[in-house]
């Protein structure tokens, strides 16, 4: 048990590290290696995965209040009510399907997702802040609909979501990437708590009971790593940087495809 709970910390640690290094919770690579290294079943990592997330980003936010208040976020409140109208729905419809699928399937659209990640992590990453990609009821209609895909995505995998809310925010409303971040955070906690709710009707949910002092730990260390990862920015190129986390997340979404 003793090595098993130093395993949870060590690689909540390096997860942790890495989401820090790029801006985000790291969740993306905690799923394969709940799935492959620590051998949860597909819905089972989703549900520590989410829980996880939950606990990271609850302490995100109010850590990260030193850059941008709670006034600035609460001034924004129009961009987070439009992208949270879209969220919440996906985030509850996501939940049910994760739960309604077979595990097989699962496994292969936590790939291709995992995938699609990927791909956002290289060519979304280093958005600029500018004018509003639209404005207006356009606008409102745009961010329903990202956040309905996002919630989904956030569900399916366990995850925050900010690999996708950080650049549709930028993009869509203009924000700057400091400010992105923190809304991001406002969007998913309740985002996440809504697919946190919808798969606590599952019987797979019992496996946060047996496995407690697992996912506290794995938070923790995620946290800490978080916080290396935040000191270690600007030392390692983006260049050669994402390339690399996306690699990674390559590799994982090839062994979760061929998971039994």
């Amino acid at each position: 048990m003793r090595e098993n709970k130093s395993a949870a910390f060590g690689t909540g640690a390096i997860i942790g590290a890495l989401g820090g290094l790029i801006g985000l919770g790291g969740a993306e690579f905690r799923l394969p290696l709940l799935i492959g290294v620590f051998q949860f079943g597909a819905l089972e990592a989703v549900i520590l995965n989410k829980t996880m997330s939950l606990v990271v980003v609850a302490f995100s936010l109010p850590f990260r209040a030193g850059t941008i208040s709670f006034g600035q976020i609460a001034s924004n409140w129009p961009i987070i009510v439009n992208l949270l109208a879209g969220s919440l729905i996906g985030a509850w419809f996501g939940a049910g399907w994760a739960t309604r699928l077979r595990s097989e399937t699962l496994y292969k659209v936590i790939a291709v997702l995992l995938i699609a990640i990927a791909i956002v992590l290289v060519l979304g990453h280093d958005t600029r802040a500018g004018q509003p990609f639209v404005t207006g009821s356009a606008q409102i209609i745009a961010g329903v609909v990202a956040g309905l895909v996002i919630g989904v995505v956030a569900s399916l995998l366990g995850v925050a979501g900010g690999e996708l809310l950080i650049p549709t925010l930028v993009l869509l409303f203009g924000a700057d990437i400091k400010l992105a971040g923190s809304l991001s955070l406002a969007v998913s906690l309740p985002t996440m708590l809504i697919g946190f709710s919808r798969y606590s009707r599952d019987q797979s949910f019992s496996v946060l009971g047996r496995n407690k002092a697992f996912v506290l730990i794995m938070a923790l260390g995620s946290i800490c790593g978080a916080f290396i990862g935040v000191y270690l920015l600007g030392i390692v190129p983006n260049a050669y940087l994402l390339p690399a986390l996306a690699a990674i997340l390559l590799i994982s979404a090839f062994k979760v495809w061929r998971h039994k």
